[in-house]
């Protein structure tokens, strides 16, 4: 009798050790799928990441350390959109865009941007003591589209009678600028998930948002302004760089997004009847600068070459206004959307809509 008391207190003893064992598993095994929100420490952050049509350029305010101290030209300012997004449970906003940034200033390895390591380089030293729930990226533009140069050319084009409207030459070969970048976003886009694995994060703890490019200049605009007063182009250029270059761009980039698994927004539209010069006399309603010179730049010889650097890029208003759409389509489920102007006169995220329904 009290060998059997014994047997079945010792198989009580393994059985209890053995649902303890069990549980201890279970909930090990559980907890990561429970898991709410980015891990590690510190607070919960969007960062955007990109160029100059991220970092701030045209709001004429630029942290000292990015408004070419020690050679950095970055011009990141306080405007920027990045600071004006609204995410639930957000309470830090981090800009790591830089003014003139391509790709390969994203991407993983040793290349710089005016003294600046990659900006993914530096996505790995932030997430170290911040959670972050959102990357926001903006790039594209400076590999081989070279949209703000071709957009100088058309600025060059204005001045003379006899050449050609400069989008003539621009879209022969248009498109195949526009394949090229491709893979180089997507391969930007990449190293950011890299990035974010490595530390520990899972697909579905962030966001990651490709956006395009608002046209900054378009036709309508009264033609006392076509000069150096304001936008100084030919008109058939701002047509094709509305109408054509900016929406091209989207399609490119949205390929983009889809090879790295991101979700998209396209902004190819969401200045139009708001881009620069074109609110004549009052410019309280333009989303862009118009032709901007710094005057005071050109006093000085290593910042005289940065003097015209604000001209045609978001002004705050129109940060805030991206930032108001940005923040919307964050707070849904939708894979892409497209900004356009509500009835309110703010810009909304329009899921079932492309940009070329804007038109």
């Amino acid at each position: 009798m009290a060998r059997s008391r014994w047997w079945l207190g010792a198989c009580a003893l393994a059985g209890v050790a053995l649902l303890v064992a069990v549980f201890t598993l279970m909930t090990a095994d559980r907890r990561p799928d429970d898991r709410t929100g980015p891990p590690g420490r510190g607070p919960l952050t969007v960062v955007s990441m990109g160029d100059s049509t991220v970092s701030g350029e045209g709001t004429g305010d630029y942290t000292a350390a990015t408004d070419g101290k020690n050679g950095n030209w970055c011009h990141r300012s306080p405007h920027a959109l990045v600071n004006h997004i609204e995410l639930r449970g957000v309470t830090e906003h981090v800009n790591l865009a830089c003014s003139g940034a391509a790709s390969k200033h994203i991407r993983l390895g040793d290349k710089k941007q005016w003294t600046e390591p990659s900006q993914a380089q530096q996505l790995r030293k932030l997430v170290k003591d911040h959670r972050v729930a959102a990357v926001v990226v903006g790039i594209g533009a400076n590999d081989e589209p070279q949209f703000s140069r071709l957009i100088s050319q058309c600025f060059t084009a204005w001045f003379s009678d006899e050449a050609a409207p400069c989008n003539e030459d621009i879209r022969s070969d248009w498109q195949q600028r526009i394949d090229t970048m491709v893979p180089k976003v997507a391969g930007a886009l990449n190293d950011i998930r890299t990035v974010l694995r490595e530390a520990g994060y899972r697909r579905d703890d962030y966001q990651l948002v490709l956006q395009s490019y608002a046209s900054p200049i378009g036709p309508d605009m009264p033609e006392n302004l076509r000069n150096l007063d304001g936008c100084p182009f030919r008109r058939a250029d701002l047509r094709w760089v509305r109408d054509t270059g900016a929406v091209d761009l989207a399609a490119g980039l949205r390929r983009a997004a889809s090879e790295a698994e991101a979700r998209f927004l396209d902004l190819s539209r969401a200045a139009l009847g708001h881009e620069a010069c074109s609110g004549g006399d009052d410019k309280s309603s333009e989303w862009f600068t118009r032709f901007t010179v710094r005057w005071s730049d050109l006093e000085h010889a290593d910042r005289a070459s940065h003097a015209i650097q604000e001209s045609f890029h978001p002004n705050a208003r129109g940060h805030r206004q991206f930032a108001r759409c940005m923040s919307e389509f964050l707070a849904s489920t939708e894979d892409s959307a497209a900004c356009l102007t509500g009835d309110d006169g703010n810009l909304h995220p329009a899921a079932s809509v492309t940009a070329e329904h804007g038109r």
